[in-house]
Order: structure tokens, then sequence, then C-alpha cells
């Protein structure tokens, strides 16, 4: 059951990147140089549908800052309830806060019990969010879904 959700986990994350390689402006993106990092509380469940809510604070390094509202809608074969408290985001290749906003395609392959942990890579055209985040709950499936961040 592992090895075939780990499977179709490699799949999916496949498709995203390919999805993110699409052409969206390449010219813009080599100039796009702030790094802006997120810290973030989630929590959500899922059972085919995959729902989630938190809010966090973005802080880029050319000293803008706001304070996030997040939410992550999707679907696959999961299940489970869980949260994640004091998670990180890393935010590449924008030119400033604005361009943090949107929504962002995930795809990823959830496994825990009682400690659970998730680590993914999200696109929004060129710019790229890496989460990363440790919480308690029950999950386990590969979903493919929207995570999307907006302004308080």
């Amino acid at each position: 059951m592992i090895k075939r959700t780990l499977g179709m986990a490699a799949l999916v994350l496949a498709c995203a990147g390919a999805m993110a390689a699409w052409p969206a402006g390449n010219a813009q993106a080599a100039e796009a140089s702030v790094k802006c990092d997120l810290v973030y509380n989630l929590s959500g469940w899922s059972l085919l549908y995959k729902h989630a809510e938190g809010s966090g604070t973005i802080t880029c390094d050319n000293g803008q800052s706001a304070d996030v509202k997040i939410a992550v809608v999707g679907g696959g074969l999961t299940a489970g309830k869980y949260h994640i408290d004091h998670g990180k985001g890393e935010i590449s290749k924008v030119h400033g806060i604005a361009d943090v906003y949107g929504d962002y395609v995930q795809a990823g392959a959830e496994a825990g019990v009682v400690k659970s942990g998730t680590v993914q890579v999200l696109t929004k055209g060129t710019t790229s969010l890496a989460l990363s985040g440790t919480g308690e709950g029950v999950n386990l499936g590969v979903s493919v879904g929207k995570f999307t961040i907006r302004k308080h």
C-alpha cells in the first residue's frame, strides 16, 4: 500500500513539475530577486476531498511584510485530519510581496500518525514556494490541489 502511494506521489509531483515548466515569461523571472519567508499555522481534513485553512506572516528581504490567510483545497486518494503549527515556507523569484499572493499548484504525498509532517514544493508560474512543517494528526494518501495565499 505504501509503495503504491509513493509511486502515485512521484507521478503527481512529475505532473506538477511539468506544469511549472509551462512558458510564463522567462525574461521576467530573471529579474525577480526578492526572497520572502512564510511562518504559518494550518489545520484541515481530507476524505477524497482535501480542505485546510490557516494564517501566517510573510516577511521579505526587501523589508516588506504582511499577515496572510491560507487555504488549501483539492482532491485525491487521501484520508485524515491534521494541524501544522509554526510551519515554514520559502518563496523565491518574486519582485515584491504583491507577487506572493494567489494560487499555487500543490501535489504531494502525506503519511503520518500522531506526529504528522509535510514537505512540499509548490509553483505559481515562475514563483516557487517550499513548505515544511510538523504537527499532529492522522493522514495518508496522495493529493493534487491548490494552495492559496491572500491578504489578511
